[in-house]
């Protein structure tokens, strides 16, 4: 079944976008607010039944308490503040339900709340895409060890993402944080580009799934703890290149935003493809030329006569004859086949 996670993105969430300190670049602030606004306008232009936030918590209410991977949201609103700016979102707590009951059916136990409050790490992005509608968010354990490994946040979102199609609802998918920063450490001011413009790259590609290759040493390493937020996205969206790729360093903070507004998983197509039913008959006369002396022999007699025996169409037939192997493989055929044909009957062409 294809899934119906229509789109979503990833946006930074630092608390300098609403205290702007007289340290903070007004311009820089102004560009990520902008594209995160732009990414919004889309998102909402495509009419979701449902928006699901993954956001990590800032060890102020999963701390020392409990501490679960995963939290879902199934309270009717949440609220906060931060700033002097209060939050209020509804949230649609019957789906919120719906869907734990529908993780647990897939072998995973998120945690429920029906009280949590929505920091600044949910409340930014949602401002900064314009969303008024309900949303239903999703915490995820970034801070405090043992944190939940980037496989298993990628493997949270694909099962999130079975169970949204499963129930037939349209979803964007939004994940908050990002990327380097290390906040209350000495090493606040030596945010990771490198490593981020390594990441981006991959990303850009439509290589989501390249965010499981981060272990936790890694991410450690290069402030990015909150990755794992971007990795349950990533597991929900699948192989698919964002539409949108925006990377805006500050002094302290690598702000990243990716959107994705119209793309599609599995578009590209392969070097490799499988065998179309229209060139079953095209693949067998190339298979036996490839693999059979006797065949090679015939054709080498009369290629006319060798591909009389299998039903072409003309063109088919005609590339056939004459090997055309450009002709053949742009026909959609699986190119080792007439590239190993080609080989052995230029081999007895030659002599050899």
């Amino acid at each position: 079944m294809m899934s119906t996670v229509i789109g979503g993105a990833m946006l930074p969430h630092a608390p300098q976008f609403f205290t702007m300190p007289d340290t903070e670049d007004k311009a820089v602030v102004e560009a990520v607010r902008a594209v995160a606004k732009d990414i919004g306008d889309k998102l909402k232009a495509m009419k979701p039944d449902l928006w699901i936030i993954f956001s990590n918590d800032h060890a102020e209410q999963f701390f020392h308490n409990a501490a679960p991977p995963f939290t879902i949201h199934v309270g009717g609103e949440a609220t906060g503040e931060f700033a002097g700016r209060k939050f209020h979102w509804n949230i649609p707590s019957e789906v919120s339900f719906e869907l734990v009951r529908e993780l647990y059916r897939q072998n995973f136990d998120p945690a429920f709340t029906s009280t949590a409050k929505i920091d600044y790490a949910i409340g930014i992005p949602l401002t900064h895409l314009g969303l008024t509608e309900p949303v239903l968010p999703i915490y995820v354990n970034a801070y405090l060890p043992p944190q939940p490994s980037m496989e298993r946040c990628y493997s949270f979102g694909q099962a999130v993402a079975r169970a949204v199609t499963a129930m037939g609802l349209k979803t964007v998918i939004l994940a908050s944080g990002g990327m380097s920063h290390f906040p209350g450490t000495d090493r606040y001011s030596n945010p990771e580009l490198a490593f981020d413009k390594q990441v981006l790259e991959k990303l850009a590609t439509g290589n989501l799934k390249s965010l499981i290759g981060y272990n936790e040493t890694e991410l450690d390493d290069t402030g990015n703890i909150e990755l794992r937020c971007w990795a349950c996205a990533a597991g929900a969206l699948g192989e698919r290149k964002p539409d949108v790729v925006s990377l805006d360093p500050s002094w302290h903070h690598n702000y990243a935003s990716l959107g994705w507004t119209g793309s599609q998983p599995g578009t590209q197509d392969a070097h490799y493809p499988s065998i179309k039913p229209e060139l079953v008959e095209l693949t067998s006369a190339l298979h036996g030329l490839a693999h059979s002396a006797e065949k090679r022999a015939q054709y080498i007699a009369d290629a006319g006569a060798y591909a009389d025996h299998f039903k072409l169409s003309p063109e088919q037939r005609q590339a056939l004859v004459t090997l055309d192997m450009k002709g053949i493989v742009g026909m959609g055929a699986h190119p080792l086949v007439p590239f190993l044909a080609n080989m052995q009957v230029q081999r007895l062409r030659a002599g050899r």
